[in-house]
């Protein structure tokens, strides 16, 4: 059983002492594939630079989160040009709206987020644009309206570590976006209204990522006591969406790696 854990931050500093030993533990838990997380101008070239060092096995996403929007200056368009030259960086973001922390003010963000959509339609190969990996938190009203902005001119997106409600899913949907489902499915506390959400996903739509350093699944049994996420955890959670889905493991394990592939546009390992 291969699995593709479609966003991890891996340039995170909790990683730096171990990461060889975390990227050992997730190919041992079956993760054939991963795409590390870029979201600031420091951490996508951190991103690049994991993905030269691990080829085939390891990807990139290069992009300026909400969080960090104000850093969003032509320089930093310029440098994010320069590292999707590359072959290893497979799709634009993180990038987004985020108006649940607005650790930026709300203008910023969405002239970061609108450069970056511009970034995606200008890397536009054979008329198809860049794949993008998208955040959406509290702000759905304001992001389907700049998505719709460039209606036509963008590549295929998947609006990652979903937790929204059933009316911004089938938003989504209807744009035959992706979605993509973390550990937060696992969370009794917020995630609950999930379980019954993602029988709803098709299955070719269907996308799974730990985000790890974050959202540690609650249900994994028993909790480590660093609370640190890593992507050897994504076994847990797609036996978790298995069963939500009624399906069996193997099913949805092959049909999401499946999509994530088609997604990025990679081969499978040798």
């Amino acid at each position: 059983m291969q699995l593709f854990d479609i966003g991890a931050n891996l340039g995170h500093d909790s990683f730096d002492h171990d990461l060889d030993a975390v990227l050992q533990r997730a190919r041992d838990a079956g993760v054939a594939q991963l795409v590390v997380t870029g979201a600031s101008r420091e951490g996508s070239p951190k991103a690049l630079q994991l993905a030269q060092r691990h080829p085939g096995f390891l990807h990139a996403t290069a992009g300026v989160h909400p969080h960090h929007a104000t850093e969003y200056t032509d320089e930093c368009d310029a440098e994010l040009r320069g590292l999707h030259a590359h072959p290893e960086v497979v799709a634009v973001g993180e990038c987004g709206l985020d108006y649940f922390r607005d650790f930026s003010p709300r203008p910023a963000q969405r002239r970061a987020f609108e450069r970056q959509l511009q970034l995606g339609a200008d890397l536009a190969v054979d008329g198809v644009g860049k794949p993008l990996f998208l955040h959406q938190r509290d702000a759905h009203a304001d992001f389907m309206a700049m998505m719709a902005n460039f209606e036509g001119r963008l590549g295929p997106a998947v609006v990652h570590c979903f937790t929204g409600t059933r009316a911004e899913l089938f938003a989504y949907l209807d744009h035959d976006w992706y979605v993509g489902i973390t550990g937060w499915l696992c969370d009794e506390r917020r995630g609950q209204h999930l379980r019954e959400l993602v029988r709803h996903i098709p299955a070719n739509r269907l996308l799974i990522e730990t985000d790890a350093p974050y959202l540690l699944p609650r249900t994994v049994k028993p909790q480590p006591s660093h609370r640190r996420n890593e992507p050897m955890y994504l076994a847990h959670i797609v036996e978790e969406l298995a069963r939500d889905r009624g399906e069996d493991v193997p099913v949805t394990a092959s049909q999401t790696t499946a999509n994530a592939r088609a997604f990025f546009g990679l081969p499978a390992p040798p």
